[in-house]
């Protein structure tokens, strides 16, 4: 049996690729906050939208499919994926967030964490630096 080869990622590119996932499932509103400088939680917050339970669930299982596939890894953390409202993934450098537009609006991350780089995620960035 051949020996599965991963690829390492550093922090920025491990954050597109997970944000790439969650495109592929199409949650809106993909952004990706650099909050290294600011906090010593992680290095990036990927945070995108899901508009029903299921999407959320699908999104967050995308992202744990596609990470796994390329880096070997799970994430080290998991909150409310079973429940669907608002999913954490939490890979360490990485964390991603996938909420659905009530919570995304009530918890408000990108305000909380406007202090940090922020981008939002074209896709197509993913297919040049991989």
């Amino acid at each position: 049996m051949a020996e599965a080869q991963f690829q390492d990622l550093d922090s920025q590119k491990l954050a597109e690729l997970a944000a790439d996932a969650c495109d592929d499932r199409k949650a809106t509103g993909i952004e990706l906050i650099r909050v290294d400088e600011v906090s010593s939680l992680a290095d990036w917050m990927v945070i995108a939208g899901g508009h029903t339970d299921v999407q959320v669930r699908a999104i967050a299982r995308s992202v744990e499919d596609r990470l796994e596939e390329v880096t070997g890894r799970l994430p080290l953390r998991k909150e409310g994926v079973n429940e669907g409202c608002w999913a954490l993934l939490d890979y360490g450098e990485v964390i991603v967030h996938i909420l659905q537009p009530s919570e995304r609006s009530y918890y408000d991350l990108e305000a909380f964490w406007g202090h940090g780089e922020r981008r939002t995620f074209v896709a197509s960035e993913l297919d040049q630096g991989l």
